[in-house]
């Protein structure tokens, strides 16, 4: 006869799990925290989502640092931009070596995940920031760029982005170039923040499987931002996986709903404190956090529950198995549900999945291994394409 599992053993098992897991975050904005006088990524800060104390806390041992920039700023201006925080970037894991290794291949994060480090990885979040130059996308691979994010919330001069309106009918011709180039030089395409068409477009010209390092369901959560179960489908297909994004208004309706009601909708909201922070990123998210706060605190919002994160990664598992779905919180970017205030609440995830029935070894392809399998691809198709 079998046995019944008591839910301190439930606890117990995930608790052992998650911290015996590589679990691995493919997008968080903390990289515009680095330019902040306030902010310390080796000590405890009482605001924010990710440092160093509270990975450690929250199991989190592998991190993508997401580099942003306003999407209206184009040409030089951008790419400068973006290698300052490329910098910061390596600059903070030589501050912080003792806890960070930088990592530019899914092997190299195995062996950080090893020897007990916390693996750094770099992001691009907006094709932009190559200032319409294929160069500079080899430049960005150089310095350990592992993916790109076609556009941000505006297009790009070669791609359409999901909030703005079409102007190329998806990828042009040179965005399709861009496509292959990153193929080239092993930097994974980010589909996040494109428009649909873009998407289909990227999915065709790509040779190695695509990502969406922090998009939603729209099943689930009507929003621009996330994917429809035909966009989830046609990934999987091809190998891709869709990071969950957090944020409160990318996985629950009635947030989404009522946000845009008080507002005006996500565009007209952004844009206002975009203008508002000249551009500056960490002002940016942090006046949209308050924004969202403060209308919560009135009423205008309802409240939003960790566990909806569950559901959508549930949603995606349903739809198209378990190996194509990972974390993409969004961290320090957007306005955390509750219960999932920062990275040391990660353990409640795993746990729930458990709660749910979820096999180990799938927990831990949800947890990070999804996202090294296509990082290895990536690297597979590049070691072709360059041995032509």
């Amino acid at each position: 006869m079998s046995r019944c599992v008591s839910a301190d053993e439930v606890a117990e098992r995930a608790k052992k799990l998650h911290f015996s897991s590589l679990v691995l975050d493919t997008h968080d904005d903390t990289t515009q925290r680095f330019f902040s006088k306030d902010f310390d990524l080796g000590k405890r800060n009482p605001d924010g989502h990710v440092d160093i104390p509270r990975m450690r806390e929250g199991g989190m041992n592998a991190i993508f640092f997401s580099i942003w920039i306003d999407g209206r700023i184009l040409g030089p201006p951008a790419v400068e931009k973006a290698l300052d925080q490329i910098d910061a970037v390596h600059q903070n894991v030589l501050k912080y070596s003792k806890d960070l290794v930088f990592c530019r291949t899914a092997e190299e994060v195995r062996r950080a995940h090893a020897q007990g480090k916390i693996a750094a990885l770099i992001g691009v979040e907006g094709g932009h920031m190559i200032g319409n130059d294929i160069r500079v996308l080899r430049i960005f691979g150089d310095l350990g760029v592992r993916y790109m994010t076609l556009t941000h919330f505006y297009n790009d001069e070669w791609a359409d982005s999901s909030t703005d309106k079409p102007a190329h009918n998806g990828l042009t011709d040179f965005g399709k170039d861009v496509v292959r180039e990153m193929n080239r030089q092993g930097i994974m395409v980010d589909i996040s923040h494109v428009s649909d068409k873009t998407f289909f477009d990227a999915l065709e010209v790509s040779k190695a499987p695509l990502i969406a390092s922090h998009s939603s369901c729209r099943a689930l959560c009507n929003h621009p931002r996330d994917m429809a179960d035909d966009m989830i489908k046609a990934l999987a297909a091809k190998g891709g996986v869709i990071q969950i994004n957090y944020e409160r208004s990318f996985i629950d309706q009635a947030y989404k709903d009522a946000y845009d009601k008080v507002s005006g909708g996500v565009v007209a909201a952004t844009e206002k404190i975009t203008q508002e922070c000249s551009g500056d990123g960490d002002c940016t998210s942090r006046k949209l956090r308050d924004l969202q706060t403060q209308m919560e605190a009135s009423g205008a919002l309802p409240r939003v529950s960790w566990e909806r994160i569950v559901e959508h990664i549930d949603h995606v598992v349903k739809l198209v198995g378990p190996d194509y779905v990972g974390l993409g919180s969004d961290f320090d970017g957007a306005t955390m549900p509750d219960g999932l205030e920062d990275c040391s609440k990660l353990p409640k995830i795993t746990e729930a999945l458990m709660r749910k029935g979820y096999k180990d070894e799938d927990v831990r392809k949800i947890l990070g291994g999804n996202l090294l399998r296509v990082m290895e691809q990536t690297e597979k198709v590049s070691r072709e394409l360059r041995a032509q």
